[in-house]
C-alpha cells in the first residue's frame, strides 16, 4: 500500500491554492487547502498526518510569520515541515525572518516549476525517513521495556532464595566442625563473599529496571543544600575530606534521580581510593542548556583505556581488588542521558580521576 503524504496549501488567493496544487500533483498526495492563517491552524490541529505545509507569507489579519511563529510554538505541530512562498523582494532581512519563523526553505513567486517540485520531493521522502525512524525507536522501547521487566522478574525471583542461601552459609559457619577446620572455614567465606557479591549483583540490577519503570516527580532543587545532606548521609569516614568549591545552581529536576547520580560518584571516590588521605571535590559550571557537574578525587585513577569501557553495563576496570557489579555507572549514565546530557571520565592511572557530567538546567 502506498503511503500517502499530505500537504497543507496556505494562500488567501483561491487561483494560488488551485495552480500550486496542479504543479504538485501525485499519486501518492492529498492536499487541504487554507485561506486564511486562522483556517490554516485550524487545518493543522484537526489533521495530524500534514507532512509540509506551502505557507503564504502575505495574508490579510494574520501573516505567515505570526502562523510558523504559533505552529512551532506548540509541541504537537513544531515538527511539520514549512516552505514560505511570497511575492516580496529577496532582502536578506525576509529570508532571516522566515528561518527564525522555522521554516525548513523558502520561495519566492513566481514559482518555478521544476524548483518547486524538487524541493517538494525532497522533503515527502525527509518525511518518511523521519516517519520510519520514529517508529523504529518506538519498536525499540517496546523491546527495551520488555527487556527490561524480563530482567527485573528474573533478578526478583533470584533474590529471595539466594537470601536463603546466604543465612544457611552464616549459620554454618557458627557449627563446630566448620569453626575448628582452617579448610572448611576458608571455603565457606569463599562461599558467603561469592553469594555477596551475588546479591548486590542482582539489587543492582533491581534498581537498574526500576529505574525505567518509574517516573520521578520535578520539583525545584538547591544542589548545594542536596549535597550537604547527602554528604552527611555517606558518614564518611575522618579520614575522607569532601569539598563543595563552587557555587551550586537552583535546578527544576527530579530530585532522587540527581541524588542518585551524586551518591554514585561520591560512594566510589570514598570505596576505591587508596590515600591515606581522601580528597574529594565537587564543583560545576553553566554549559548551555546544562549544568556541567564532577566529581573528583585523589584516588587511584583509571587507565586510559577504561575511560569510556566503565560506562557499560557489567564493565569493570581490570583490578583484582575491584569487587563492584558493573552496573552502578551505567545507571548513572542512563539517567544523564534521559536529561539529554553526557557523562565521561578524566583521569590517570595513579593520579585520581574526575568524574563529569551534564543536567539540564
Amino acid at each position: 500500500m502506498t503511503k500517502k503524504f499530505t500537504i497543507l496549501l496556505v494562500d488567501d488567493r483561491m487561483e494560488n491554492l488551485l495552480s500550486l496544487e496542479q504543479m504538485l500533483l501525485a499519486e501518492n498526495r492529498t492536499f487541504l487547502q487554507a485561506t486564511s492563517g486562522n483556517d490554516a491552524l485550524r487545518q493543522v490541529l484537526k489533521n495530524e498526518d500534514i507532512g509540509l505545509i506551502m505557507l503564504d507569507v502575505q495574508m490579510p489579519d494574520m501573516d505567515g510569520f505570526e502562523v510558523a511563529r504559533l505552529l512551532k510554538a506548540n509541541p504537537k505541530t513544531r515538527d511539520i515541515s514549512i516552505i514560505f512562498v511570497t511575492a516580496i523582494n529577496k532582502d536578506e532581512y525576509y529570508v532571516l525572518k522566515g528561518f527564525e519563523k522555522g521554516a525548513v526553505d523558502y520561495l519566492s513567486k513566481p514559482l518555478d516549476i521544476n524548483v518547486t517540485r524538487a524541493k517538494v520531493d525532497v522533503f515527502e521522502r525527509l518525511h518518511f525517513y523521519q516517519h520510519e525512524l520514529r517508529q523504529a525507536l518506538k519498536d525499540k522501547e517496546l523491546i527495551n521495556g520488555q527487556l527490561e521487566r524480563f530482567m527485573h522478574v528474573v533478578a526478583h525471583d533470584l533474590k529471595s532464595p539466594l537470601s536463603g542461601i546466604a543465612g544457611l552459609l552464616l549459620l554454618m559457619k557458627e557449627e563446630e566442625e566448620i569453626i575448628k577446620s582452617t579448610f572448611l572455614s576458608e571455603y565457606t567465606d569463599m562461599a558467603i563473599n561469592a553469594t555477596t557479591q551475588l546479591a548486590d549483583m542482582i539489587t543492582a540490577i533491581l534498581d537498574y529496571s526500576r529505574e525505567h519503570q518509574f517516573r520521578h516527580k520535578e520539583e525545584d532543587v538547591e544542589v548545594h543544600e542536596l549535597l550537604q545532606q547527602l554528604i552527611k548521609l555517606l558518614f564518611p569516614p575522618a579520614k575522607v575530606q569532601i569539598a563543595i568549591v563552587d557555587e551550586m545552581p537552583v535546578i527544576h529536576t527530579s530530585r532522587q534521580k540527581l541524588q542518585q547520580v551524586f551518591q554514585n560518584l561520591l560512594s566510589n571516590a570514598i570505596k576505591y581510593n587508596d590515600k591515606e588521605k581522601v580528597e574529594i571535590t565537587i564543583g560545576g559550571k553553566p554549559d548551555g542548556d546544562f549544568y556541567e557537574f564532577y566529581v573528583k578525587d585523589n584516588g587511584p585513577g583509571i587507565e586510559e583505556k577504561d575511560n569510556e569501557r566503565i560506562f557499560k553495563l557489567f564493565e569493570k576496570v581490570d583490578n583484582e581488588d575491584d569487587k563492584g557489579t558493573g552496573i552502578g555507572l551505567n545507571i548513572l549514565k542512563l539517567l544523564v542521558e534521559t536529561q539529554g546530557g553526557k557523562v565521561w571520565v578524566e583521569s590517570k592511572l595513579g593520579d585520581g580521576s574526575s568524574f563529569h557530567f551534564q543536567w539540564r538546567r
